[in-house]
């Protein structure tokens, strides 16, 4: 048997081994970039070094990094998907190549994980008119010792990441599977995309790996179902008592209790992290994700709260994450308020229920997904009110209905979350820039040092910039702050990047955003005499490049949050 904490230790020290340095496990809530909601993978936080910047740790990077992904949320429920996971990483940034990197996972699954070669198979990149099929990586397999019978190639869709916005490095991936499980996939990004959708060889080229931390505990203890590890079944367990219903007996059951499971993990995990539910961004997902698992509670036959009597069992899972015990009293407060919430929206929707039914033998199409969308009526619960009242109802029209509004809403998502950081652009590199100055305008002008970002979402035509105020600014605050950041802009003053030790930034006073995602060595940059800023997303070289910043609007983002939205002219 292995632990989640033996994998992520052998995984690590393996790495170290190799000249790898380990770098910090970072928020959720990705810094400066609005090409994703939340971290993604563990290469997320490393964007602007795989674009080219040099990372003050090297060229040869490793972590565990907390992860949460929603664009399968319809598929948790088996035994491999999960909204929240930990991936396991290792990182050349223009250093060693394919060989390498496939020669360590091979020697880290057969010689450090025991894992035969003879379940391990491969799949590669099969090649289009953009780029070459990768026999490179065919090769090196095959020298380890995989047979040729055990190695597919397959197209883009299946083994190809990248760009994360509309250009940048992007490249085939390898992937590795274990009884045909995939648990670790090395991307070798070798091409930049740029603007025309060209795919032009990198300057730089770059290993992203990721591998799941709860599958490859699965795979490596001989377990099918990854909540049967001990990252899920104390939780099972809890809600197996709540709902006094047996995990593995019926296939509904089982499937609800791996929903309930894994949404409320992710819920914690996203409130720790400084999100409430709302009706917007991370706010809706947390929302969407702490509702799901209330409905699939109510046909477990949960009839009370719950959704709190399950965050002592994930902080029990996961005492490496210090932040979950912190934060406890928050995350159960903000739990109950949204169950709370939700409760009494399905009491609305039975009402509703009842007045679109009435005197009706059939309920539309539209109307059973209204109650679904708005109210949040889980399916099985339309069907047994209208197996109640004899109304007949088209669970099939329901489905189809529920596949058009899931893929608008992918390509509603695609367009909302397709700029940012990721592309590097000019103009999302000057708004971050301005985002600096902002912040410094910002606590001059209303005179407290103690004002810091808690938030930030930059697009290629605004800035979005959250810190901490507990009132409304006012409109000659808003014309100060502005005249004050374009005053620095006029200077002309040099952006200076330095290097130093996280320790002795701290000792000069010197902050930063999420300043436990850097390592022991950080990258401070120096903007004239008004801004001094731990951070790790690109920058201009002088001020004179950046126009003139406008603010555009003012607004309270959550309690004690205010938002300043502004763009450059």
């Amino acid at each position: 048997m292995i632990t989640r904490k033996q994998l992520i230790k052998k995984y690590i020290d393996f790495f170290k081994s190799k000249e790898h340095k380990e770098i910090p496990n970072s928020s959720l809530i990705p810094e400066n970039d609005s090409t994703v909601l939340f971290t993604t993978a563990g290469m997320h936080p490393l964007v602007p070094f795989l674009l080219g910047q040099k990372h003050p740790l090297g060229k040869r990077l490793v972590n565990v990094q907390r992860c949460i992904r929603t664009g399968d949320i319809e598929e948790v429920g088996d035994e491999v998907h999960h909204t929240f996971f930990e991936m396991l990483g290792n990182w050349s940034l223009g250093d060693y190549w394919k060989e390498e990197a496939i020669k360590y996972s091979f020697e880290f699954l057969t010689k450090e994980l025991n894992i035969p070669k003879e379940k391990i198979s491969i799949t590669c990149f099969k090649g289009d008119r953009d780029a070459e099929k990768d026999i490179e990586s065919y090769k090196i397999w095959e020298n380890q010792g995989i047979q040729k019978n055990k190695i597919k190639f397959l197209p883009k869709k299946d083994n190809w990441w990248g760009p994360a916005g509309k250009t940048g490095p992007c490249g085939p991936d390898t992937e590795i599977f274990v009884n045909n499980i995939e648990i670790w996939n090395n991307v070798c990004m070798e091409y930049n995309k740029n603007e025309k959708g060209e795919y032009i060889p990198a300057k730089q080229k770059n290993i992203d790996t990721g591998m799941g931390v709860e599958r490859t505990i699965a795979v490596s203890n001989n377990l099918e179902d990854n909540y049967m590890t001990e990252c899920f079944k104390p939780l099972i367990e809890e809600i197996e008592k709540l709902s006094n219903k047996k995990y593995e007996k019926e296939k509904d059951t089982t499937k609800a209790i791996r929903i309930i499971a894994d949404h409320i993990k992710a819920s914690a995990f996203i409130i720790s992290d400084g999100i409430v539910p709302s009706n917007t961004e991370q706010g809706y997902i947390l929302r969407r994700l702490i509702r799901r698992a209330i409905r699939y509670g109510q046909s477990l036959g949960i009839k009370e709260n719950f959704t709190s009597k399950l965050v002592d069992s994930i902080i029990n899972i996961y005492p490496d994450y210090p932040e979950l015990k912190k934060n406890r009293n928050n995350i159960i407060t903000e739990l109950e308020r949204e169950e709370n919430k939700f409760r009494q929206t399905l009491e609305r929707g039975i009402n509703i229920f009842e007045r679109i039914t009435q005197g009706k033998k059939e309920i539309s199409c539209k109307d059973s997904f209204l109650l679904y969308q708005s109210y949040g009526f889980p399916v099985e619960m339309i069907e047994e009110e209208c197996k109640t009242r004899k109304i007949k109802f088209s669970k099939e029209e329901f489905e189809g209905e529920c596949k058009v509004h899931q893929e608008l809403s992918r390509t509603a998502s695609a367009g909302k979350f397709k700029s940012g950081l990721a592309d590097n652009s000019e103009s999302t590199t000057k708004l971050h820039t301005a985002s600096h100055l902002l912040l410094s305008a910002i606590r001059k002008i209303l005179k407290d040092n103690s004002i810091h970002q808690k938030g930030s979402n930059i697009t290629s035509e605004r800035l979005r910039f959250d810190f901490n105020f507990p009132r409304k600014l006012t409109e000659e605050e808003l014309k100060y702050i502005e005249e004050e950041v374009n005053s620095n802009i006029q200077k002309g003053c040099n952006v200076i990047r330095e290097e130093i030790s996280l320790e002795e930034a701290k000792k000069r006073g010197i902050t930063g955003v999420f300043e436990n995602k850097y390592g022991e060595i950080v990258s401070v940059y120096t903007i004239g005499n008004c801004s001094k800023e731990i951070c790790a997303g690109p920058h201009v070289k002088n001020t004179c490049e950046l126009g003139k910043l406008k603010i555009i609007k003012e607004e309270s983002s959550s309690s004690g949050v205010r938002r300043i939205k502004a763009i450059l002219e």
